[in-house]
């Protein structure tokens, strides 16, 4: 059971912003209705972000917020800017707002089932030194994840080299599931467009360290990472075999401007 003390009155304990770019034609409308009226779902609200889809994606959106206009959201950028962008816009409008303690990110593909979001509110309520909750897409019997192989074998590559140059056993920095209690250090975080377009769940972190000088512990006490009973790869995906190329270049560019600089700070 979820016990979050109310941020004010008539608020959200969570929003999550769900990134949309020409989803129209694999949009789940009948998931996000069903979560919507889920119980347990009144504290939690979704600020969908229409990041300028050519398709029409924006009707479908401002259709289930028509239906729904007490817990959905949506802005309208335009142009495309970005999924990182987008992201980071609607976590800025979620701040500003006030009425949350949590906000973060969820794919539209809903690859990650939405339920999940009340599982990882249960670890913010249950351990209250946590301001990160991250899904990770960890293969264990009993659970259901399905990804391809060559994307998993890719991934597991990224995430271990992420993880050396971190200096954190993090598992998998780039599942599209994550929260984060709206803090002043997230504030700060998020003040400044991100440099990468495919990683900045990397970036996210990379410049949290920075701000703690590089003190790996502080954030390793803050980050839980939730293996997902449920993930499914969904077909349609933006990200291709390539974008690890330029993932690994995004890297190396996060890794000079807030790695060497935090490790190196008196």
């Amino acid at each position: 059971m979820i016990e979050l003390s109310p941020s004010t009155p008539s608020g959200f304990t969570c929003t999550v912003v769900v990134p949309c770019y020409n989803e129209a034609a694999r949009f789940h409308t009948r998931a996000f209705e069903n979560f919507l009226r889920s119980p347990g779902r009144h504290d939690v609200r979704l600020l969908f972000v229409n990041d300028g889809s050519r398709d029409q994606t924006l009707v479908k959106l401002e259709e289930l917020r028509q239906r729904f206009p007490d817990c959905v959201q949506v802005l309208d950028l335009q142009p495309n800017s970005g999924k990182a962008e987008a992201t980071r816009q609607g976590m800025l409008r979620v701040i500003a707002d006030g009425r949350s303690q949590f906000t973060g990110f969820w794919d539209a593909d809903l690859a990650t089932p939405l339920s999940e979001i009340l599982e990882f509110l249960n670890l913010f309520a249950e351990q209250r030194h946590l301001n990160l909750v991250f899904g990770a897409r960890v293969r264990l019997l009993g659970r259901h994840i399905h990804r391809q192989p060559l994307r998993h074998y890719l991934g597991r590559c990224f995430a271990t080299v992420v993880s050396i140059l971190l200096k954190m056993p993090v598992y998998d920095t780039q599942c599209g599931a994550k929260l984060f209690r709206i803090t002043p250090e997230l504030n700060e975080v998020l003040r400044e467009p991100f440099h990468s377009r495919w990683i900045f769940d990397v970036e996210i972190l990379a410049r949290l360290l920075s701000l703690y000088r590089g003190d790996t512990k502080r954030l390793e006490g803050e980050l839980y990472e939730f293996p997902l009973p449920e993930w499914t790869d969904i077909e349609g995906s933006k990200v291709r075999s390539g974008d690890f190329l330029k993932a690994f270049g995004e890297l190396a560019f996060i890794y000079r401007r807030h790695l060497t600089k935090s490790r190196t700070a008196p």
